[in-house]
C-alpha cells in the first residue's frame, strides 16, 4: 500500500468515525454533485481547506517586502499542522465526490505533464 493510498484510507476512517458521532457531519458518498446541498456541503468543506492555509500562512512573518526588520523565528511544526488541516478538508472534498487515490495521481500526472509542456513551450 503506497502513502497516498494510506492517507485517503486515513481520512476516509476518520469521517466514518465523525459521521457515526455526529450524523450531519458528513453525507454518504460519492455524493452527486448536480444537488443544490451537496455542492453547498463541498464549497462548504472546500473553504475550511482554504481557512486552514490562511491559518498557516499566518506563521510567515518574515514576507513583506518592505520591512526592514526581520522576523526570522519560524514554527515549522505549526506550519505544517495547518497545512496538513487544509490538506484533510481538500482530502475529504475528493473522497465525497468519489475521487480515488489512483484518480489523484492520475489527474496530478496529467497536469504534471501539462505545466511542463506549458514551460518547455513558453507558456
Amino acid at each position: 500500500m503506497d502513502r497516498l493510498n494510506q492517507i485517503f484510507l486515513k481520512r476516509q476512517e476518520f469521517m466514518r468515525a465523525l459521521r457515526d458521532k455526529k450524523s450531519d457531519s458528513y453525507p454518504e458518498w460519492p455524493i452527486d454533485l448536480s444537488d443544490k446541498a451537496s455542492q453547498q456541503h463541498i464549497r462548504d468543506m472546500s473553504l475550511r481547506g482554504v481557512e486552514e492555509m490562511f491559518e498557516a500562512l499566518q506563521h510567515l512573518k518574515n514576507w513583506k517586502p518592505h520591512r526592514d526588520v526581520d522576523m526570522p523565528d519560524f514554527n515549522r511544526e505549526e506550519f505544517l499542522e495547518e497545512v496538513v488541516d487544509a490538506f484533510n478538508y481538500f482530502f475529504s472534498v475528493l473522497i465525497l465526490i468519489g475521487v480515488s487515490d489512483d484518480d489523484l495521481f492520475d489527474a496530478y500526472c496529467q497536469k504534471d505533464k501539462i505545466i511542463h509542456d506549458r514551460l518547455r513551450d513558453g507558456y
